[in-house]
């Protein structure tokens, strides 16, 4: 006899100070076959992100104790990759750019309509499965002089040094050296690393490219590795 309850439910967090929009969002997430666990401020909404593995992440930039900012920048150098979705307020255009740059993958203002935010959920996770399932099917491994990439494992070297990375940046570093030699735009890197087909943002990409030559380059001003189109976008050297 089927017995709904030796199914192992995924797991979804809701880290948000408002009590009465927890409830209310939890109770569409259940319809979504999610379990849902729910923290009031952004010290045990991180704790609980730390220790437990969830489908995605739904995160108020201003909580209590810790700010959604602080929450999404130390889960992503602690190599937690979970979807995140911000909630900001309507009017803090700032706020929807730091989130980004700290690793967020959509944002959604207050206030929000439920279609909305179910709909922006299912996007980000979609991307995060296409994600997932082109890197298992992918080239393994990348090599480029003294620069390595094993795809599967998510690891990059340089010099036989492992070189650490945010999980943007690796999907920005993996999808330019997949296509070695092809210039993209920053919108064309915005909507397939981020998935946002709005003007606005480019500079997140900007900012993400900067940091990825930091730590892959030997000189960024003469860069080997991420070539700079000029008055277009960005490429990766050929062999």
């Amino acid at each position: 006899m089927f017995n709904k309850e030796n199914i192992i439910m995924e797991k979804a967090l809701i880290i948000e100070d408002d009590k009465d929009i927890s409830e209310l969002v939890a109770i569409h997430l259940s319809d979504m076959d999610l379990e849902v666990d729910k923290a009031f401020d952004g010290k045990d909404g991180l704790m609980k992100a730390l220790n437990n593995q969830y489908r995605f992440i739904l995160l108020d930039l201003r909580l209590p104790l810790l700010d959604g900012f602080e929450i999404c920048k130390r889960l992503r150098m602690e190599k937690v990759n979970t979807p995140i979705l911000m909630l900001t307020s309507k009017s803090e255009e700032i706020d929807k750019v730091l989130g980004l740059e700290m690793g967020a993958d959509d944002y959604i203002s207050k206030p929000f309509g439920i279609r909305e935010l179910l709909a922006r959920i299912k996007a980000v996770l979609r991307r995060y499965d296409s994600t997932q399932t082109s890197s298992e099917t992918e080239e393994k491994e990348i090599r480029f002089d003294d620069l390595y990439i094993n795809v599967g494992m998510r690891i990059v070297e340089l010099n036989g040094n492992r070189i650490e990375l945010s999980p943007k940046e690796f999907d920005l570093l993996i999808h330019l050296a997949s296509h070695p030699g092809r210039t993209y735009t920053r919108m064309q890197l915005l909507n397939q690393i981020w998935g946002y087909e709005f003007e606005g943002f480019e500079h997140t990409v900007n900012s993400h490219i900067n940091r990825l030559r930091s730590k892959i380059e030997t000189n960024m001003n003469e860069p080997q590795y991420i070539l700079t189109t000029w008055g277009v976008g960005y490429k990766f050297r050929e062999n």
